[in-house]
């Protein structure tokens, strides 16, 4: 099963289980996390609250206990309230049915179109090759499109302004540079002094980087030298002092068809999924039997203009906790 599925799939679970009793079993393989005397939060209830959370993002959020525990204490909670809500009939108030199902409604329709581009996306591969000399024209068309601008590669020491004055960096690092000059080894000499935490794992070794990636000092100093292995005067950054060497460099050029195959294929593949999906969309905005009540809604929007307002309530928060960060 797809993961974009199974995620929703979470989130309605946990949508269903929130119109349900606090207390309910717990279904099978799903366990529970946190409980008071009223209700509980199980695994799946707190899996499909993280969805909430950028993909990118849930690591780190999960790596800490108090985060962790505080959404615990959020997510009970909110069930203990809902009991109480339920208790009080206040879910059979026509109107708060009525947002409840469009909650789960709106969950329900992005699961519908998560799984039209899961599916374009798997028609995509499996004729990906049939999409290769579309991509080989659109390269043939545009070949500046895919110019790769002049890159160096360096190693460097650094000496940190943060922990000395400029001119003492500047000294260390005409020390370094004296060492180097007189014949030691670059990359040994950046391992042991360079106060770049990487040095430690990279001997100085940067790799290949274009002129907009470095600081601006940095990058004129690297890019100014002539010769394989030459060797900078101290320059300053905004990190601090540093000795650059010149390891290599690639001159302005059009990447070949076989590096941006790849990248161009993607492309394409997004415009497949984007159209699948509004070709889905569409058929349903452009339903022939899709009608609006002109005399219903009129009639509706004057009743909720004649309502009285009623003031949004506060979000209930969950207490917080005394438990520090793991």
């Amino acid at each position: 099963m797809k993961r974009g599925l199974i995620n929703g799939a979470v989130v309605i679970a946990a949508l269903c289980a929130m119109t349900a009793a606090g207390a309910a079993d717990v279904a099978a393989g799903d366990v529970v996390l946190a409980k008071n005397g009223a209700a509980q939060v199980t695994s799946l209830e707190f899996e499909a609250e993280l969805q909430r959370i950028p993909a990118e993002m849930r690591a780190e959020f999960i790596s800490g206990n108090k985060r962790v525990g505080d959404l615990l204490l959020q997510i009970l909670l909110r069930k203990t309230l809902a009991l109480q809500a339920r208790a009080a009939k206040l879910d059979q108030d026509p109107l708060e049915a009525a947002r409840m199902r469009g909650e789960v409604d709106k969950v329900l329709a992005q699961l519908r179109l998560t799984s039209i581009e899961e599916a374009a996306a798997a028609e995509f591969d499996a004729k990906r090759e049939t999409y290769m000399g579309r991509a080989n024209e659109l390269y043939t068309i545009d070949k500046q499109r895919y110019r790769a601008p002049e890159e160096v590669s360096a190693s460097h020491i650094l000496f940190d302004t943060k922990k000395h004055t400029s001119d003492e960096a500047k000294a260390l690092a005409e020390a370094a540079r004296a060492r180097v000059v007189a014949g030691a080894n670059f990359n040994t000499v950046a391992k042991e002094i360079s106060e770049d935490p990487s040095a430690k794992e990279n001997d100085g070794k940067l790799g290949y980087f274009t002129r907009q990636r470095m600081d601006p000092a940095f990058s004129k100093s690297a890019f100014g030298l002539k010769q394989i292995g030459d060797v900078s005067e101290p320059v300053q950054s905004s990190f601090g002092w540093h000795v650059i060497r010149l390891d290599g460099r690639k001159e302005p050029r059009v990447k070949s068809f076989d590096e941006v195959r790849d990248e161009i294929l993607e492309g394409l593949k997004k415009r497949y999924v984007d159209e699948k999906r509004e070709l889905a969309v569409n058929a349903v905005r452009n339903d022939p039997a899709t009608s609006i009540e002109d005399p219903q809604v009129k009639a509706t929007v004057d009743r909720i203009a004649a309502t009285p307002v009623k003031p949004t309530p506060p979000q209930p928060r969950a207490p917080r906790q005394g438990k520090g960060e793991k």
